[in-house]
C-alpha cells in the first residue's frame, strides 16, 4: 500500500472520529414532505425529494388526507427534525422568511416576510419581520446579515421604530440603496441586485415578491427558483417548517428541504431565542406600544390654517405616505409653508429653501422622520 493511500485512509479514520466526538456523525435531519394539492403531481414531489437526498438530506413524503396531522404527529415524536409542506395555519406572531436568488448580481437575498402575520399591526409587523429576518440569516451562516427595508406603506415608520432597536442597543446592520441617493429604504433595483442579505417588507408584498421572483423564467405557472417561502419564525415558536405554493416546482422542493436542514443543523430555535431576547432588552415591547398607539390617533384636529403660499423647492423625504397631510399641517402651524407630494423614490414635504432645515428639524422633532 503505498504513502498516499495510508495517509486518505488515516484522514478518514481522523475525520469520522472527530464527527463522533462534536455528536453530529450520522445525525443529519431528516425533513418530511406534506404537500398533498400540488399543481404537478406526485411525480414532482418525489423528484424533489430525490434531489434532496443527493444532497444527502434525507426525506419522508407524508400523503393523504390527514397530512399536516401526521407531520404534526412525526414532529412531535422526533421522527422528522423539521417539515416542507403549504397552506399551514401558522399563529398570529409566526410568519415566514423566503429565500431567493436576485436576477440582477446573482445573490441569495432573504425576504422578509412572505407567509403568516407577525402583528396585526402593519408597522408591528415589518419590525418583527426584521428580526425574524435577521434569525433566518445567521441561521444560515450569515454573523452580520445587512438589512434594507422595500420602499412600501410603512417603510418610513419602520425605519424609524428600527433605529430606535439599534440606538437603544440590538444590533441591526443597515444597507445603503445602490442608487445614488443612499438610504435604507430600498427600490426595485435594490430588490434585483440584492443589496442587502435581508429585505423587510410585510408579507402580503412578500409573497407576490417570492412568486415573482421564483417563476418569472416560466411565465408563473411552475416556481422553478429559490428556496421557497421559508420557515415559520416567531417569539417562542419551537418547530421547523416550511413553506412551499402548489406552483412550486421540484427544485423549489429541493431546496426548501436544504434551507430547513440547514436551520435544524445550525439551531434556529435557539438563535432567535437570542434574537428576541435582545431585542426585548433593547425595548421592543414599547417600541411597538408607541406605534400602536400612533396608529390609533383619530381624535378629531383643528384646522390649521396655511401660511402665505411661496415657492417650494426644498424637499424633503423620509414621511410616511400616510402621515404627509398631518405633517404638513404641522409645519403650517410652525409658521411654515408646505405642500405634499409623491417623487419617484416616495412621499416628499415641499418648502422653501430659506425653511428647509428649520422644516427638517421640525419633522424630526415631532416623529413624522428619523
Amino acid at each position: 500500500m503505498s504513502d498516499n493511500i495510508k495517509k486518505l485512509i488515516a484522514e478518514q479514520f481522523l475525520e469520522i472520529a472527530d464527527a463522533m466526538e462534536a455528536g453530529s456523525f450520522n445525525k443529519r435531519p431528516v425533513i418530511g414532505i406534506a404537500v398533498s394539492g400540488t399543481e404537478h403531481g406526485m411525480d414532482n414531489i418525489q423528484e424533489g425529494a430525490r434531489l434532496a437526498e443527493k444532497q444527502g438530506i434525507k426525506t419522508v413524503i407524508i400523503d393523504g388526507e390527514d397530512a399536516h396531522k401526521k407531520m404534526e404527529a412525526m414532529l412531535e415524536s422526533g421522527e422528522i427534525q423539521g417539515a416542507v409542506t403549504m397552506h399551514y395555519p401558522f399563529p398570529i406572531g409566526v410568519s415566514t422568511v423566503g429565500r431567493v436568488v436576485t436576477p440582477g448580481m446573482g445573490r441569495e437575498m432573504f425576504i422578509a416576510n412572505t407567509t403568516g402575520t407577525s402583528d396585526t399591526d402593519r408597522v408591528c409587523g415589518m419590525v418583527k419581520n426584521t428580526i425574524q429576518g435577521i434569525i433566518a440569516a445567521k441561521a444560515c451562516g450569515i454573523e452580520e446579515p445587512t438589512v434594507g427595508i422595500a420602499n412600501i406603506d410603512g417603510a418610513r415608520q419602520t425605519e424609524m421604530a428600527l433605529l430606535k432597536l439599534k440606538k437603544a442597543g440590538y444590533t441591526i446592520n443597515f444597507k445603503e440603496s445602490s442608487r445614488a441617493d443612499g438610504g435604507v429604504v430600498m427600490r426595485g433595483n435594490d430588490l434585483l441586485e440584492g443589496t442587502s442579505d435581508i429585505m423587510v417588507m410585510d408579507a402580503l408584498t412578500g409573497n407576490l415578491m417570492m412568486k415573482i421572483f421564483s417563476s418569472y423564467t416560466t411565465g408563473g405557472s411552475y416556481e422553478s427558483l429559490g428556496y421557497g417561502y421559508g420557515p415559520g419564525i416567531g417569539d417562542g415558536y419551537d418547530k421547523v417548517i416550511m413553506i412551499v405554493s402548489r406552483a412550486s416546482g421540484a427544485p423549489v422542493i429541493a431546496n426548501a428541504v436544504k434551507y430547513a436542514a440547514e436551520l435544524i443543523e445550525n439551531n434556529v430555535i435557539e438563535i432567535a431565542g437570542k434574537e428576541f431576547e435582545a431585542a426585548k432588552n433593547a425595548g421592543l415591547e414599547a417600541v411597538l406600544d408607541e406605534i400602536k398607539a400612533s396608529s390609533k390617533k383619530d381624535e378629531p384636529r383643528e384646522a390649521v390654517k396655511a401660511p402665505d403660499k411661496e415657492p417650494v423647492p426644498y424637499g424633503i423625504l423620509g414621511v410616511e405616505v400616510m402621515d404627509l397631510d398631518d405633517a404638513k399641517e404641522m409645519l403650517w402651524s410652525k409658521g411654515i409653508y408646505a405642500e405634499t407630494g409623491m417623487g419617484c423614490t416616495g412621499p416628499v414635504v415641499l418648502v422653501s429653501d430659506a425653511n428647509g432645515a428649520k422644516a427638517e428639524e421640525a419633522l424630526k422633532e415631532a416623529g413624522f422622520r428619523a
